[in-house]
């Protein structure tokens, strides 16, 4: 599966965005989302907190998605965040 944008510009779709990632992912390891996050220019942080814009969730997500349904961070799939970075 193609995780890079197409083209030789790189989308800055997410630049305004700030990303967790929970769970097991299905078409991605850790580094590669991340990777693909910032190569569209969001922000991934380790610990959920109020500056987080998005909890990428995969199955098995724990205390992460807890946290975030706590603060009211919108939590996505895999495929809404491709969604939100391709279009």
């Amino acid at each position: 599966m193609e995780h890079q944008p197409q083209g030789e510009e790189q989308s800055q779709s997410l630049a305004s965005y700030s990303f967790v990632v929970t769970g097991t992912l299905q078409n991605f390891t850790r580094e590669e989302i991340k990777a693909y996050i910032q190569s569209y220019g969001g922000k991934v942080a380790g610990s959920v907190s109020q500056k987080t814009d998005y909890l990428v969730a995969g199955e098995n997500a724990g205390s992460k998605l807890a946290k975030a349904q706590e603060l009211g961070v919108q939590v996505i799939s895999e495929e809404d965040l491709r969604l939100l970075a391709e279009t």
